[in-house]
């Protein structure tokens, strides 16, 4: 066991609760300065609440930057860019077209799989450190309305069999049978037996819970952090409750990450991706519907949750603007009855929808590690849509570094500095 040290983590959300948790694990101090309250609306809580071993393909990868094209002109797609004169936003883009090829996705590939099958097998011990939080392992269906996207989605199945990952095609009566209670208009579905689902809310209340009951500490509405250094180290972060003094800093506040590390020098590629969510309440038959699924033509992602469906998508360039497109809400909307003919988008008016901002990285991996330039700060955030399913790993992974011990996994490839 390394020297306990003083771990100062900034960001609330799952990757910063994570942390903190496998932090205190291994008998450091956690203080987690969070900018919002204790009610306060991070990124985790909206998530779709998947865990996917069955991504591992990284959101920079061949014909992508085509596909986005083409959405732009449709105000209701599922992706779209904010017109904006952003020199970090133009070097995003030209870093992400520079990575979507197929190069990138053969060498990011088995690194994804390795980090998500790890995550959920954290998962899996959490259930029983922490308590229940709904973590659901019937698998995922990637429900495809047309002949052209099952042909994709086939493709992907065998690149998943290839890298160890089970997948099978079915055909429209099978993927009916997964759950008959939900009349369904597919062409087929492809199944990943691994892939698996939880409840956002209860996972990060049992994950507060458990970090306060290990003795950390928060500092809510803490403003805007700042961290001082002094030579190559940081000493503290200055924050509206004052200074907090540690001997490691965990960077994690999402896509507000590259302000907190700019008056350092430092530069850290991120783009925030406005993403929506709501709930429609089910009862019924349709309260015993199982398994997640991704609708794949719309990339619009569905999970039961308790008494309730949670739809959820829409991958927007914006900034930092929390506000809602009601263009991108309807088109999510619109797009539900084509594969459920049952439910009409008419009836989904007046439900509260949330909006999120995942941090995009321009190549698709997170970063985890330290920059070279200090030697007590690391970064642990550009998640995009993985951050509940690639938090307990981040955080475990971001524990073995404070307490100098080598990573379980290699990180090379997620360093903080890759662009630098």
């Amino acid at each position: 066991m390394a020297d306990s040290k003083r771990v100062v983590i900034i960001g609330g959300g799952i990757i910063g609760l994570c942390t903190a948790y496998y932090c205190l694990k291994r008998g450091h101090s956690v203080t987690i300065v969070e900018r919002g309250g204790p009610d306060h609306d991070c990124c985790s809580l909206g998530n779709a609440g998947m865990v996917v071993p069955s991504h591992f393909v990284p959101l920079a990868s061949p014909g992508v930057v085509g596909v986005g094209i083409r959405m732009m002109f449709r105000r209701t797609s599922s992706f779209s860019i904010q017109p904006q004169l952003n020199l970090d936003l133009l070097r995003w883009l030209w870093r992400f077209y520079r990575s979507a090829n197929a190069k990138h996705v053969e060498e990011s590939a088995p690194l994804l799989r390795d980090l998500h099958l790890a995550s959920r097998n954290c998962f899996e011990d959490l259930e029983t450190e922490i308590g229940d939080f709904g973590l659901a392992r019937n698998g995922l269906l990637m429900l495809c309305a047309t002949e052209r996207a099952l042909e994709e989605e086939r493709k992907l199945a065998e690149a998943a069999k290839k890298l160890n990952m089970p997948a099978e095609v079915l055909n429209p009566d099978e993927t009916c049978g997964v759950e008959p209670n939900l009349r369904m208009s597919v062409a087929s579905s492809v199944h990943f037996p691994m892939d698996c689902h939880l409840s956002p809310n209860r996972l990060m209340h049992a994950l507060t819970h458990a970090v306060e009951e290990g003795g950390g500490q928060f500092i809510w509405s803490s403003g805007d952090s700042e961290l001082k250094s002094v030579g190559d180290r940081i000493g503290s972060a200055s924050t509206a409750a004052g200074a907090i003094i540690g001997d490691a800093f965990v960077v994690s506040a999402g896509s507000w990450s590259p302000q907190i590390i700019r008056p350092l020098g430092l530069r850290l590629p991120i783009q925030a991706g406005k993403g929506y969510s709501f709930d429609i309440p089910v009862s019924g038959a349709l309260s015993s519907v199982r398994t997640c699924a991704i609708l794949t033509e719309a990339r619009v992602a569905v999970t039961p949750m308790d008494s309730s469906l949670r739809f959820a998508g829409t991958l927007e360039l914006s900034g930092l603007d929390m506000r809602p497109n009601p263009h991108k809400v309807r088109g999510i909307m619109g797009s539900i009855p084509r594969y459920f003919p049952d439910f009409k988008a008419r009836g989904f008016e007046g439900l509260p929808v949330w909006t999120g901002l995942r941090p995009c990285s321009p190549d698709g991996l997170p970063y985890i590690g330290r920059f070279q330039r200090f030697e007590n700060v690391y970064a642990a955030t550009g998640h995009a849509m993985m951050g509940v399913s690639l938090g307990p790993i981040t955080g475990r992974l971001i524990a073995e570094m404070v307490s100098d011990e080598n990573p379980s996994i290699d990180v090379t490839k997620l360093s903080p500095d890759r662009f630098a």
